[in-house]
C-alpha cells in the first residue's frame, strides 16, 4: 500500500476511533473534509477517500447541504449468551452429521446456508486462475516435482511477509506449508498430543476441528465462550487447574461458528496464561483478513515469546478454497510438524503453491481484502435486517465484525436436527447446532453463512426457516 493509502486509512481510523470513544455519537455531525484536511495536515483528496470508506462501512452518512454524520445502528436481534458446556472432557462424535451436511454443498438447487464455503466471484479468483495457467504451460521441471516439506520457498517468503500485519515477526524457515488448514491444524495437534489426551476448545466449536480431535482418539474440554468476547478465561484457568491438558485450540479472530473477535488485552493474557502453564496454544487465524473494520486484528502468536503459540491458516477463506493452499507457524514445534507433514500426505500440491506465491507477490491482494469485506460486510447487514423480520420472536443473532458466519439460538423448544431435514426438503440448506458441540449441544441453535448467497436467495431461505419455524411437525 503507498503513502496515499495508508493516510487515507489513517483518515478512516481516526474517526472509527472518536466514534469507539463515544466522543461522536449517532446522529452527530462528523468535521468536514477541509477542517479535518487542515486538522490532520492531509489532502482534501485523501480526507474524500477516507470518509468513502467509512460511507462503504456504514459508519457514517452523508446528508444533503449538510454534511457527515455518524450513522445510528440498525436494530438487531440479541445475540445469545455465554454458553455453558459440560465441566469435564468427553470422547467426540460427529464424523456421521458433519458428512450429512458436507454432502448438502452436493445437492442441485439448494440454497446454501449450511457451509462456511466463502463467494469466488471476485476479480483476484479469476487473476489467480490465470496465474495457475500460465504456469502450467511452462517447461519448468521444477512444476512436476514433489513440493516437500517445509514447502514453497517463494511461497514461504510470502506468508511470513504478510504475517506482519497480524503482528508476528516470521522468516520464511517459521513455515510450514499444508493441504489447507485443517491439515494444519490436524498435523499441530499431532505435535502436542497423543490419543487419550485432552484438548479444550471454545464451545460452541467448529465442527471441523472436532472431526481432527476425534480421529485423532483425543477427547475435547469445552470451555464457556461469550458470542462477543470469546473464551472465559476465568473458566480456562480453572479447566487448567483441573484437567490434565495438552492443548488449548481456539479461533481467537472471528471465530466459526460464533464469529466473535478476542480483544488485544485478553489475546495476550491468554498467551500469557498458557505459558505459564506450559500448554500449547493452537490458533486457527483463517478467518482474520476478512475483519470489517480497520486494520487485520493482530494473531495471538503475536504476543508469544516462547514458541508456544502453533498458529494456523490459509487462502481458502479469502481467495479459493480449491487451491488447498493452508500453512503452520509452529514455534518451537517447527521441526516435529515438518516430519509429520512428510508422513500425513508427504508433499504439498506444487502448482498451486507457485501460483499462490506469484498471486501473492504481484500485488493487490489489500485492494481484494478490501472488496471482499465490504461484500460480506453489506450482506451481513443485509442479514441481520431480515432475521429481524423473518425469523420468529426469541430468536437470538450474533452480529460478527468479520467473516461471514452467524450463530443463531432459535426460540425455546426447537430442534435444530428436525429444522435440519425439514429445511433441506425446502431447498434451504443449514448447520444444526449440535454439530458444533461433542457432548451434542445446541439442540436449538443453527449455524447460517450470509456470505456465498445472494441477496434474494438469502431472503428466500431465511423466510423458508421463519416458515417452518412457525408451524409445527
Amino acid at each position: 500500500m503507498g503513502m496515499e493509502g495508508l493516510r487515507y486509512e489513517q483518515v478512516a481510523e481516526h474517526i472509527r476511533e472518536q466514534v469507539r470513544r463515544g466522543i461522536l455519537r449517532p446522529g452527530e455531525r462528523i468535521p468536514s473534509v477541509r477542517s479535518l484536511s487542515k486538522r490532520l495536515g492531509v489532502s482534501v483528496s485523501t480526507v474524500v477517500q477516507g470518509y468513502g470508506l467509512l460511507q462503504d462501512e456504514r459508519l457514517i452518512e452523508p446528508r444533503p447541504q449538510s454534511g457527515f454524520y455518524v450513522k445510528a445502528p440498525a436494530r438487531r436481534p440479541p445475540p445469545p449468551a455465554m454458553s455453558r458446556p459440560e465441566a469435564y472432557p468427553v470422547p467426540v462424535t460427529v464424523s456421521e452429521l458433519a458428512l450429512q451436511v458436507v454432502q448438502a454443498y452436493r445437492t442441485p438447487g439448494v440454497i446454501q446456508m449450511g457451509s462456511a464455503l466463502p463467494r469466488t466471484d471476485f476479480p483476484a479468483v479469476a487473476q489467480l486462475h490465470r496465474i495457475l495457467a500460465n504456469l502450467a504451460r511452462r517447461p519448468d521441471p521444477r512444476l512436476r516435482d514433489y513440493d516437500m516439506p517445509p514447502g514453497n520457498d517463494a511461497l514461504r517468503l510470502q506468508i511470513a511477509r504478510r504475517a506482519v500485519d497480524a503482528g508476528v515477526a516470521a522468516s520464511p524457515d517459521d513455515v510450514v506449508v499444508t493441504n489447507g488448514c485443517q491439515e494444519a491444524l490436524v498435523l499441530c495437534l499431532r505435535a502436542v498430543a497423543e490419543a487419550g489426551d485432552t484438548v479444550a476448545i471454545e464451545s460452541p466449536g467448529f465442527y471441523g476441528t472436532l472431526q481432527a480431535i476425534e480421529s485423532l482418539g483425543l477427547k475435547a474440554l469445552e470451555i464457556p465462550t461469550d458470542p462477543k468476547h470469546g473464551i472465559s478465561l476465568d473458566a480456562l484457568r480453572l479447566a487448567l487447574e483441573q484437567w490434565p491438558l495438552k492443548a488449548v485450540l481456539l479461533t481467537p479472530n472471528f471465530s466459526n461458528p460464533l464469529g466473535y473477535r478476542m480483544a488485544d488485552q485478553r489475546k495476550g493474557e491468554l498467551v500469557a496464561l498458557l505459558e505459564a502453564a506450559g500448554v500449547p496454544l493452537i490458533e486457527d487465524d483463517i478467518y482474520a483478513d476478512l475483519n470489517y473494520e480497520g486494520n487485520r486484528p493482530r494473531a495471538a502468536k503475536a504476543w508469544d515469546r516462547s514458541g508456544n503459540v502453533l498458529l494456523c491458516s490459509s487462502l481458502s477463506k479469502t481467495l479459493d478454497p480449491g487451491l488447498r493452499i493452508g500453512w503452520a507457524m509452529p514455534g518451537r514445534f517447527r521441526d516435529k510438524v515438518v516430519h509429520l507433514k512428510l508422513v500425513n500426505s508427504m508433499a504439498s500440491a506444487t502448482l498451486p503453491a507457485y501460483a499462490a506465491a506469484e498471486y501473492l507477490e504481484s500485488g493487490g491482494h489489500d485492494r481484494h481484502l478490501r472488496a471482499i469485506r465490504k461484500a460480506y460486510r453489506e450482506r451481513r447487514d443485509c442479514f441481520l435486517e431480515l432475521t429481524q423480520r423473518l425469523l420468529p420472536e426469541g430468536s437470538r443473532v450474533t452480529s460478527p465484525e468479520g467473516g461471514f458466519i452467524a450463530w443463531i439460538e432459535l426460540p425455546h423448544g426447537t430442534d435444530a436436527m428436525a429444522l435440519y431435514h425439514r429445511a433441506m426438503q425446502r431447498g434451504v440448506s443449514i448447520a444444526p447446532g449440535p454439530l458444533f458441540s461433542p457432548s451434542g449441544k445446541y439442540r436449538q441453535f443453527i449455524r447460517l453463512n450470509f456470505g456465498q448467497v445472494g441477496f434474494e436467495a438469502m431472503g428466500k431461505g431465511l423466510s423458508t426457516l421463519g416458515e417452518l419455524l412457525q408451524t409445527k411437525g
